[in-house]
């Protein structure tokens, strides 16, 4: 089970991140992860979907693009789930007390080569950062 000091270890860990406020994350000036409280709207769909809407602390994280959404979504849904306010948008909701901590480390280096310089990038995985 993770939890935000998780998340800020791991994100605290990538190059050029910052935590702009509590709980918003972001590779230089692009978004990389957040915290994401269910609206009443998002409380609606869900329900009205019959998912039960999860409780407890709600991540979002930039994904590359829409199929990698759906995918994490249709293959863990007790860990990711999404709601029509992210339709068109390349990101998913974690269930933070869901997902194991080395999970999360996968899903925001995912998030953060997705949203990082392609140079910085490639000095990432070069190793030569």
């Amino acid at each position: 089970m993770a939890n935000w000091d998780d998340v800020a270890r791991i994100v605290g860990g990538l190059p050029l991140t910052s935590e702009q406020s509590p709980h918003d994350w972001r590779v230089g000036k692009k978004l990389l992860a957040w915290e994401r409280p269910l609206r009443p709207t998002d409380r609606e769909a869900l329900s009205a979907r019959g998912v039960p809407p999860p409780d407890g602390d709600i991540l979002g994280v930039r994904v590359s693009d829409e199929g990698v959404k759906y995918a994490l979504v249709a293959d863990e849904p007790r860990i990711y789930f999404t709601t029509p306010y992210f339709d068109g948008y390349p990101a998913v909701l974690v269930k933070l007390d869901a997902i194991d901590v080395r999970g999360l480390e996968e899903l925001i280096t995912e998030a953060w080569l997705s949203q990082a310089p392609k140079k910085l990038v490639q000095e990432f995985l070069t190793g030569s950062f």
